[in-house]
């Protein structure tokens, strides 16, 4: 079974866009390249670079995450880029929106 990804992608503009995939690097290069494969966000912003990318697991554990990262404020995001190794502080530890309480990943 394939590994799912988060990954985070630095635009021209120096904002952060998050998202899911089974190959970061591939779908970095959608983005900047295939205008019906890139998000529109990332699109008028090329070109992109991927600044991060964390393996989670299985397609839903990764929708969970991408949700959680999405919703975090540009300052934890950036938080989570000088140290990478904090990912699980940011994303697993955090209260579930929903109240369904702490995410525990599946592997």
């Amino acid at each position: 079974m394939s590994q799912w990804h988060l990954y985070l992608l630095r635009c021209r503009d120096d904002s952060l866009y998050g998202g899911i995939t089974l190959e970061p690097e591939r779908r970095c290069r959608e983005h900047n390249e295939l205008k019906a494969r890139a998000s529109r966000y990332v699109w008028s912003r090329r070109p992109a670079v991927l600044v991060w990318q964390q393996a989670v697991g299985d397609k839903s554990t990764a929708l969970k995450l991408e949700y959680r990262l999405k919703r975090l404020p540009r300052k934890q995001k950036e938080q989570l880029l000088s140290r990478p190794e904090s990912w699980r502080q940011w994303l697993l530890k955090n209260e579930d929106p929903a109240n369904a309480g702490p995410l525990v990943m599946t592997d």
